[in-house]
């Protein structure tokens, strides 16, 4: 078995952090949905402003609300406005690389969606697990491929 990305926010905000919740980050229920994060699932929130790096599980908040508010002993590690990767995993064997296309949100400033992307791992002709990052934005059937390293 590895672990592999499953799905991931790119960039989004703190909107808050409340130290005397019970614990976990609460999120929008609506962007956790296009991603594919489920709730008390476990994520890595990786702070870009100051490079700290957690584990905690997920709770909904209101939907359309764009939050991204860390809770709990979580809350010591990001301030209002820190910009952060959110990652959920899983673990599966190498040849189901093939068939699981991770989504990858990317967001503006305001925390509303910018891109949606997906990660694709297919056998190359030089290798069996090549890599490519697809924008899906507007719709499977519109894919384009980005250019790697893409910068998200």
């Amino acid at each position: 078995m590895i672990k592999i990305v499953r799905a991931k926010f790119h960039g989004i905000r703190v909107t808050g952090a409340d130290l005397d919740y019970h614990g976990s980050i609460t999120l929008d229920p609506e962007q956790c949905a296009l991603a594919g994060i489920y709730p008390l699932e476990f994520v890595e929130i990786w702070n870009k402003s100051s490079g700290a790096r957690i584990s905690t599980y997920v709770i909904f908040g209101e939907p359309g609300s764009k939050a991204c508010i860390l809770n709990g002993a979580a809350a010591r590690t990001c301030q209002k406005g820190d910009e952060v990767i959110i990652a959920a995993s899983a673990s599966i064997t190498p040849d189901q690389l093939y068939s699981i296309k991770p989504k990858v949100l990317t967001f503006k400033s305001d925390n509303s969606v910018d891109r949606v992307l997906e990660y694709d791992v297919f056998k190359g002709p030089e290798r069996d697990f090549d890599f490519r990052t697809l924008d899906i934005t507007d719709g499977r059937d519109a894919a384009v491929e980005l250019s790697v390293p893409v910068k998200v």
